[in-house]
């Protein structure tokens, strides 16, 4: 299974997430997707912000990496919205919904709410919460996901 890259994006005290609908379940993840092969990480993120936000972001600084069942590794970027209509993403996933791949909708949640809602990963929502309070520091936290 390939490693994963996301963003996190606040905005007006506002973060992007991707609100899902699949399988019967309702949830809220970060934006990100697959590593390709030959990719950084860091271009992985930047690519998936455009595909699935339909943006363009800079990189802050590698915020956190969560290790889901302590093999399948996220890392997840700090960004700033550098440019581009947020909600215009035009990746794959915006094809017609099926019962396997549900739904996929960019929102703004603010900051208050992410702790109160189905933010998935728990921990990085947790994370970013604290974060934003408390102040960004350069250290990357590590996040272990069952």
């Amino acid at each position: 299974m390939r490693n994963r890259a996301g963003i996190i994006l606040i905005h007006d005290g506002k973060l992007a997430l991707i609100e899902r609908h699949k399988q019967g379940r309702h949830y809220f993840a970060f934006p990100g997707g697959g590593v390709d092969e030959g990719e950084t990480d860091e271009q992985a993120a930047v690519r998936e912000a455009e595909e699935e936000l339909g943006i363009r972001v800079e990189i802050v600084h590698r915020a956190a990496e969560v290790l889901r069942n302590g093999r399948r590794k996220q890392v997840y970027f700090l960004v700033t919205w550098a440019g581009g209509e947020f909600g215009t993403g035009t990746g794959e996933e915006y094809g017609e919904p099926d019962e396997i791949n549900g739904t996929y909708e960019p929102v703004w949640m603010p900051l208050e709410e992410i702790l109160v809602k189905n933010v998935v990963p728990r921990g990085l929502a947790e994370v970013v919460h604290r974060s934003n309070r408390e102040g960004w520091n350069k250290e990357m936290k590590t996040i272990l996901e069952n």
